[in-house]
């Protein structure tokens, strides 16, 4: 084990005092300890700038420049006293460690141990046990423990308390809380520590029961203690909890404490509860930069951001200005709105600012871009990142994975294997995504064998992918045998494998799948049930359609969402029952858009009904007047009728309109090269090449006509 060579006299001082504690040899020790000793000596006597003051009046003066922040000042203060106590060399330790100055810090401590006359109090060990706990310093403060039990410093809370804190935050739960119980006196601070360091470890259960010790202790609470309970509340989802620790802080008197007051926002919008997080913020007397954030945040998740954007126009005219927090989450409303001109004018507002290069707002701002359909913007942003996160590259690829450029997509990906970080879940499906979509399927094979090889097909999120980019290319056994070999069952990839099956016509096996559902322990959701009135669609399956249907509202308690109710109608539309797909059209509790219509149109066209045809044109051209494909479906159900005067009427329409017939395009990939294609376009680069070889297969097609023709009249004769 290595040590930085600052605290390697301390080490050699701390292992000789302490040889029971801390059992090693004497690899660790060096000449640079001698060579430090000297070094601190002469400091010592470095020339006296200072005048002769009582210490005390010394160290006050010492102690403001660290409150002050000036550190600078400060240590050129020290080096230059004529005399420093344990007070001088506490203070200046303990302004590095509230600078996170670990490493200066250790340092300093490091020279302090070896001075002559220097008494190792209780203050001057807490702050060494805080230094050590910023530079996760586990060896050292392993010693520390070991001096303390030996000295008897252990009995004071202070060093108690900072070796808890300083075992938690290196990863040592068992230990912190072995000294816990060991404690005879245990304050405020000491069951902040046990619980704060349990609940950022992740044991927030664990942190719920100490605090609820601590307040049968009758222990006093400060306003960190009920913050870092109502964390551990909210990361459980545990808003009973969480509203039992705000009816404590009114009755403490803490409810006014901007910093409680957040804590409770956060806690209330992670439960589910933002309309509480409204009320917190329209009861605050001076909300700070976390407050207004929060609530920018909460309209966000609330898919309110109109209201967002409102609330952030209301900070700017109050006293408080933005974070980089805060522009991330008004950058996000915008996203979400997709209004490209007030993300431009934010983009031009951190930029002056200089918070264009703190990742969360650069992140926020490609995916504003993005949105916004602005896809050279957000590359150069993303370029223009110093220190590109695993956020940005995920970001970035979903960006053009999102948009069907699937070679840019590709590119990053492997940039990003070059000199990013490894690629995770989230970029990963991100490309599988844009394989299924673009039909890539040697592609998507490429990228099942990286994850093979990556160790990453284990989460969730890959398996789904995968099942969908399968399911996406026609190969539905692959995709059941992704699904076969899942070893932890979870309801999305289950989704994936049941929407696979009845996109390709497989109802009965889809069907079959989602009765599986609770034999495993999994609880379909709206997404699941999307898939399997799908599969009823696909099979004709009226009566058992409507009854998932049913099921889903009255059993699971899944409000039918508009897509939903346009499975139904279209297994209606499909079964050829019009009138009540009608009906459910007319009756359904969302806004009508084209494609229910559409859904209709195409129903009254492949079963001949003229009238209601025509009338439901009627009300997609009332939402789309141009729209070429309702004029077209409804001139051919006049015409499989043989009324050819009012396909005449809707083709003269159309041509006074100006409307034209969308053209299809197709695609084919080759050597990794997407290569699109319109009938009748030129604008391809080898398409006098792709031209010449057509002829040539129409002029071979031509001739092995005329010889199969004259083979049958051979034949015939």
């Amino acid at each position: 084990m290595n040590f930085h060579y600052p605290v390697r006299p301390l080490l050699t001082a701390l292992m000789t005092r302490n040889r029971s504690f801390y059992f090693s040899n004497s690899t660790y020790i060096s000449g640079t300890a001698t060579e430090l000793i000297q070094q601190a000596k002469r400091e010592q006597l470095a020339p006296t700038v200072y005048p002769v003051y009582h210490m005390l009046e010394v160290n006050s003066e010492l102690k403001q420049l660290v409150k002050q922040g000036q550190l600078c000042k400060a240590r050129d203060m020290f080096e230059k006293m004529d005399h420093r106590d344990e007070i001088s060399w506490t203070t200046l330790v303990s302004g590095y460690v509230n600078a996170s100055d670990s490493y200066e810090a250790l340092f300093l401590f490091s020279n302090m141990w070896v001075q002559p006359g220097l008494q190792r109090d209780q203050f001057m060990i807490s702050v060494a046990l805080k230094a050590c706990a910023l530079g996760v310093n586990i060896c050292l403060g392993e010693l520390l423990h070991g001096f303390s039990v030996k000295s008897g410093l252990i009995n004071s809370v202070f060093v108690s308390s900072a070796l808890i804190d300083m075992y938690m935050k290196v990863g040592k739960i068992e230990q912190g809380c072995r000294v816990f119980e060991k404690m005879m006196f245990k304050n405020v601070v000491s069951w902040t520590a046990i619980i704060s360091g349990l609940v950022h470890a992740g044991y927030n259960m664990e942190g719920l029961l100490y605090f609820s010790e601590m307040w049968r202790s009758k222990v006093g609470y400060d306003s960190h203690t009920f913050s870092i309970a109502l964390k551990a509340s909210a990361d459980s989802s545990l808003l009973h909890h969480g509203k039992a620790i705000h009816t404590q802080t009114i009755k403490q008197g803490f409810d006014e404490s901007s910093f409680v007051i957040n804590t409770l926002a956060t806690m209330y919008n992670k439960c589910g509860k933002p309309d509480y997080v409204v009320r917190l913020f329209e009861k605050m007397r001076m909300p700070d930069v976390v407050s207004w954030t929060n609530l920018i945040t909460t309209y966000v998740q609330m898919g309110e951001e109109e209201h967002a954007v409102k609330v952030f126009k209301r900070m700017r005219k109050s006293d408080v200005p933005p974070n980089k927090f805060t522009f991330a989450a008004i950058i996000s409303a915008c996203a979400n709105l997709a209004i490209a001109k007030w993300g431009e004018q934010i983009h031009g507002h951190v930029f002056r600012l200089g918070l264009v290069d703190a990742l969360s707002v650069a992140n926020s701002i490609i995916t504003l871009y993005s949105k916004c359909g602005l896809l050279t913007s957000a590359s150069l942003v993303f370029r223009g990142i110093t220190r590109k996160d695993i956020i940005s590259w995920s970001t970035i690829i979903a960006v053009y994975s999102q948009g069907g450029y699937a070679k840019e997509a590709f590119d990053y990906l492997s940039w990003m294997r070059r000199e990013g970080p490894k690629p995770n879940e989230f970029a990963i499906a991100s490309i599988l995504s844009v394989c299924g979509s673009m039909a890539l399927l040697e592609q998507g094979k490429q990228v099942h064998a990286h994850l093979l090889c990556s160790g990453v097909d284990h989460e969730a999120m890959v398996h789904s992918a995968l099942i969908s980019m399968y399911s996406k290319c026609g190969s539905v056994q692959e995709a059941s045998k992704v699904f076969d070999g899942l070893q932890m069952n979870d309801i999305i990839s289950w989704t994936a494998m049941i929407n696979g099956y009845a996109e390709h016509g497989y109802s009965l096996e889809a069907i079959d799948l989602f009765e599986k559902i609770s034999s495993v322990g999994l609880m379909p959701d709206y997404v699941t049930f999307i898939g399997v009135l799908t599969a009823c669609s696909h099979a004709g399956m009226v009566d058992l359609g409507v009854f998932y249907f049913l099921k889903m509202t009255n059993e699971y308690q899944i409000s039918p969402s508009k897509e939903h109710y346009g499975c139904i109608i279209d297994l209606l539309c499909r079964a050829g029952q019009l009138s009540e797909a009608e009906h459910m059209i007319r009756t359904m509790p969302f806004g009508i858009d084209d494609v229910v219509w559409s859904t209709l149109l195409r129903a009254c066209k492949e079963h001949g009904d003229v009238d209601r045809g025509r009338w439901t044109a009627e009300q997609l051209l009332q939402l789309d007047p141009n729209s070429a494909g309702t004029h077209i479906t409804l001139a051919n159900i006049y015409a499989a009728k043989g009324r050819w005067k009012e396909v005449a009427d809707i083709r003269k329409l159309m041509k006074s309109k100006g409307v034209i017939k969308e053209r299809g395009w197709s695609w084919i990939n080759v050597n990794d090269q997407l290569n699109a294609f319109v009938a009748g376009d030129q604008a391809h680069p080898q398409s006098e090449h792709i031209t010449t070889i057509l002829e040539l297969l129409r002029e071979n097609i031509g001739d092995a006509r005329l010889e199969i023709r004259s083979l049958h009249e051979d034949v015939v004769d």
